[in-house]
C-alpha cells in the first residue's frame, strides 16, 4: 500500500513498468517541507528548483525522478530511471530491548538511533521490571522509523515488532525457530561484571544475523540473566558506568555494527 510522505501521495505520470512496484516518497529531509505547500499546489517558484527525487519501499527497492506538480491530493512524480534492487549488505541484528517504560521521549530515541545505525528489527521486551509498552507509544514509534528512514537514506526499512514476553526470548534464543536468526551464534546481553565486549567479539566470526538484548530500567533480574544464559546468550560488559537502557543498546549495537563492518573489510 503506497504511503504518503510531507501530507502528499506520489502519483506516477509514466507507470508502465511500475505496475507491481510499491514505494515510499523519499524526497523531503521532513514532514513538513513542502506539507503546507499540497494545500494549495506548487508554486511556479517551487517547481523550477525542486532537485531530483527519489523513492523507495522500504526493501531495496529505489526509483530516482523528479516531482512534477503537488496539489491537495498528492504529487506527480516523473520516474526518469527503471528500479534499482539494492541487497542489504551489513549483518542483520535485531535488538531485544525493555524500553516500554522509558519517559520524556527516550523511546524515541532509541528507536531512532537503531534506525540510523541499520538494525534490522527492534522488540519492545517486556519483563518483570518493564512489563508493558501503550499502543500509542507503539504508533509514535512508527512514525519515528519512518522519519529517522528518510533522513539518512535507509533503503531497507526497520521493523518495530510486536512486544515479546521474556520467556519467548528464552524460546527464540534457545530454538533460533526465527528463520532470520537461524543457526546465528551472535547473541550478546548487555550486564555488569561480564567480559568486556570487544573482547567477546574477538571469539567470535562474522555472522548474518544475531540478537543484541538490552534489559529494562533496574535491569534484568538475576534469574532473567542466568536463564538467558543458559539459554544459549553470552553475557557482555560496556564499561565500568551504570548506563540508561537507550545508551546501552545503542551502545552495543553501535559495537557491533562496526565489528561486523571492519570484518567485512577485512575479507573484501
Amino acid at each position: 500500500m503506497l504511503q504518503t510522505l510531507g501530507g502528499v501521495t506520489p502519483r506516477f505520470v509514466n507507470r508502465s513498468w511500475l505496475r507491481n512496484l510499491t514505494v515510499r516518497a523519499m524526497t523531503f529531509s521532513s514532514s513538513s517541507d513542502y506539507g503546507d505547500q499540497s494545500r494549495g499546489g506548487l508554486p511556479r517558484f517551487y517547481s523550477e528548483i525542486l532537485p531530483p527525487s527519489k523513492l523507495f519501499n522500504g526493501k531495496g527497492g529505489l526509483v530516482e525522478g523528479c516531482i512534477q506538480d503537488i496539489d491537495r491530493s498528492g504529487l506527480d512524480f516523473v520516474a526518469s530511471s527503471d528500479l534499482i534492487s539494492i541487497p542489504q549488505q551489513n549483518t542483520q541484528l535485531h535488538v531485544f530491548a525493555g524500553f516500554g517504560t522509558l519517559k520524556g521521549g527516550r523511546a524515541d530515541w532509541l528507536v531512532e538511533k537503531c534506525t540510523e545505525l541499520g538494525a534490522s528489527s527492534v522488540t519492545p521486551l517486556l519483563t518483570e521490571r518493564s512489563p508493558s509498552i501503550s499502543e500509542n507509544r507503539v504508533d509514535r514509534l512508527e512514525r519515528v522509523i519512518l522519519a529517522a528512514s528518510k533522513q539518512c537514506q535507509r533503503l531497507h526499512e526497520m521493523v518495530l515488532k510486536d512486544p515479546v514476553e521474556i520467556n519467548d526470548l528464552l524460546h527464540l534464543l534457545g530454538l533460533f525457530s526465527v528463520p532470520q536468526i537461524a543457526q546465528s551464534k551472535l547473541a550478546l546481553v548487555a550486564t555488569a561484571k561480564a567480559t568486556p565486549v570487544l573482547s567477546a567479539l574477538t571469539s567470535l566470526e562474522k555472522e548474518t544475523s544475531g540478537l543484541i538484548i538490552i534489559g529494562p530500567e533496574g535491569d534484568f533480574t538475576e534469574k532473567e540473566t542466568s536463564m538467558m544464559m543458559e539459554a544459549g546468550a553470552t553475557a557482555v560488559s560496556l564499561g565500568p558506568h551504570r548506563l540508561r537502557v537507550e545508551t546501552a543498546t545503542i551502545s552495543l549495537l553501535a559495537t557491533v555494527m562496526l565489528w561486523s563492518d571492519s570484518l567485512q573489510t577485512s575479507v573484501s
